[in-house]
């Protein structure tokens, strides 16, 4: 018989000595840990419990009611009824029921989601049955507490629509980045907007996901930065260091929040990779930066590890990191307006035109050309 069990008993003993004291609440306890202890426990032993449990479970107290649903939610063997007398005390009991895998359905699920209260919704958050609709429903509650327990539930699935919004508040609260970082299920296309905080290889596994979304997807091509322009934002760097992100971000069509979210950046790494997609060059970038005479411009370590990263990611890749770091989202650059005729009119048999000039001149012109020069010579 388990240590545990054996303790039971011994206090029971002496309780029933001492008198006085109504012991069905511990007998109840006692009994349950002594079905517990057998891997198999015969159909007498828990049909006699069962018996005992639906005589005495109306009268137990709350404390006593959270132990045995602790203990009992999730055994195979727990008969059916004696769950149902749990769950009746409802409150604290039935989360604690539903917390320690006592099995619903679906329906039941999403409905518990809907209606409980904050202790049934964190007992729910951490199951590992939830549907997806259930996860969406609890992380529209935007309550903190929830959503690091879903983060931290790797068996509860994690729906688009779920993860764009703690994405979203993993931009302004520390606690969310390194759980859903961990997270195994989420691509490194969704954990793009984390990469300031990614690891190496997480930082590398990015990069090479936005490469090839590049490659099915092309960019449009962003105007050219001028010089005079760059010169403008190497005065603005040591002067006013927002005024010159604003005039970044700008460019790029980031707005408020890519500009908000580079000056946020203590590391520089996001005013780098928005350098970068502007088009300038590695050693233009590092002179804006070094300009800005903050903490990571006086940092020789910090400088060598932009200066990587900027030699890491072509202008395109580091346009849309920039975007999904900033949670910004760029207008498309807009085009000169040039007519291009989806068919030459010489070529359809339908209408008359003239004729395409030449690229290249006929060859006789040419062997002309070439025997009038020997002529005059």
């Amino acid at each position: 018989m388990p240590a545990s069990v054996s303790k039971e008993l011994a206090d029971l003993a002496r309780l029933a000595r001492e008198g006085g004291l109504d012991l069905s609440p511990i007998s109840l306890r006692v009994k349950a840990d002594l079905l517990l202890s057998t891997p198999h426990p015969s159909p007498a032993d828990l049909a006699a419990f069962n018996e005992m449990a639906e005589a005495l479970l109306p009268g137990i107290d709350e404390a006593t009611a959270l132990i045995l649903a602790r203990k009992l939610a999730g055994w195979s063997h727990t008969p059916a009824p004696v769950l149902t007398g749990l769950a009746a005390k409802g409150g604290a009991v039935l989360a604690e029921l539903v917390r320690h895998g006592m099995q619903l359905s679906q329906s039941d699920l999403e409905r518990f989601v809907e209606t409980g209260d904050e202790a049934m919704r964190a007992a729910l958050a951490v199951r590992s049955d939830l549907t997806a609709q259930a996860v969406t429903m609890l992380v529209s509650g935007a309550n903190r507490e929830l959503d690091l327990a879903l983060i931290a539930n790797h068996s509860a699935p994690m729906p688009r629509a779920a993860v764009d919004p703690l994405i979203a508040r993993a931009r302004v609260e520390p606690a969310y980045r390194p759980g859903l970082l961990a997270r195994p299920d989420l691509s490194n296309i969704e954990l793009a907007p984390l990469f300031l905080h990614a690891g190496a290889e997480r930082r590398l596994a990015i990069i090479e996901s936005l490469m090839a979304r590049e490659a099915l997807h092309p960019s449009e091509r962003r105007p050219a930065l001028s010089g005079p322009v760059f010169a403008g934002w190497l005065d603005l760097a040591a002067d006013d260091r927002e005024t010159a992100f604003i005039a970044i971000a700008d460019h790029l069509g980031g707005g408020a929040a890519l500009a908000g979210a580079m000056a946020a950046d203590a590391s520089r790494d996001l005013a780098a990779l928005a350098l970068t997609a502007c088009g300038t060059t590695v050693e233009e970038a590092t002179r804006f930066l070094i300009r800005l005479g903050d903490d990571a411009a006086h940092s020789v370590e910090r400088i060598f590890a932009v200066v990587a990263l900027m030699r890491s990611v072509r202008p395109a890749i580091a346009f849309r990191l920039a975007m999904h770091i900033a949670g910004a989202t760029a207008a498309a650059p807009q085009r000169r307006g040039q007519h291009q005729p989806a068919m030459d009119p010489s070529g359809t048999p339908s209408r008359a035109g003239n004729a395409r000039p030449e690229a290249q001149p006929a060859l006789s012109e040419v062997l002309g050309r070439i025997g009038a020069k020997r002529e005059r010579s």
